[in-house]
């Protein structure tokens, strides 16, 4: 028994985006079907002509969805370093649908949201690519965390396990630090201490920012001197 050859579709048209020229518009069968990044037409060898299976075409798409979520997610990675758990978090919000209003015809649309898999793909790739560290996460949060108003180890560690960083690696990032609690006291306390005339609430409120009593005590001392 012969079976009919799978229907193909027609690569009818490649036009550079308006609003973003990085991108590529494909057409389908002489309508818009979905768009690539330049890399991306070089890439997969995507010509005007080609013709192309139902499965190769959702491959296509599959592709066209990597290439702008790892766009999106690379960009939000650049803005400032994240831990792996925050990029998983944000990778997980452009997996659910949503609706919205279409800035050009006030329209509201729905948005089905992105694969599960295309998103896993993202974070291994930008994890690939050195993107995303939880090392270099740690060492820059706790390089760069209040360094003029003062956080104490102990709320560092709290921080980065509420960002999804391993509780070994947090002790060693914190131990090979050179910042020093009764360092990040000095600041705290010049900076505060007007609003404490009672010493005791000022001691209570110090505790509450993760600082050992001793210390505490150690550094007040030293800023009476």
């Amino acid at each position: 028994m012969e079976h009919d050859p799978p229907k193909t579709h027609k690569l009818t048209a490649l036009s550079a985006q308006i609003r973003n020229p990085d991108r590529v518009n494909v057409s389908v069968d002489g309508k818009y079907r979905f768009s690539l990044d330049i890399s991306q037409v070089a890439d997969l060898g995507v010509k005007v002509g080609q013709c192309v299976t139902a499965a190769e075409l959702t491959e296509l798409e599959a592709e066209s969805q990597f290439g702008k979520l790892y766009a999106r997610t690379l960009e939000y990675c650049l803005a400032r370093p994240h831990s792996v758990h925050e990029v998983r978090d944000y990778l997980q919000r452009k997996t659910l649908a949503r609706r919205y209003k279409s800035r050009r015809t006030g329209q509201i649309k729905e948005h089905s949201g992105v694969d599960r898999s295309v998103a896993d793909r993202v974070l291994v790739r930008l994890r690939e690519k050195g993107y995303v560290d939880d090392e270099e996460f740690a060492r820059w949060w706790v390089e760069n965390r209040n360094i003029i108003k003062g956080t104490s180890k102990r709320k560092l560690s709290s921080e980065l396990a509420a960002k999804g960083v391993d509780r070994i690696l947090i002790d060693r990032v914190l131990a090979e630090s050179d910042r020093s609690d009764l360092q990040e006291l000095t600041k705290i306390i010049a900076k505060k201490r007007r609003r404490y005339p009672d010493e005791q609430k000022f001691i209570a409120y110090l505790a509450r920012q993760g600082f050992s009593y001793d210390d505490i005590k150690q550094a007040l001392q030293n800023n009476d001197v």
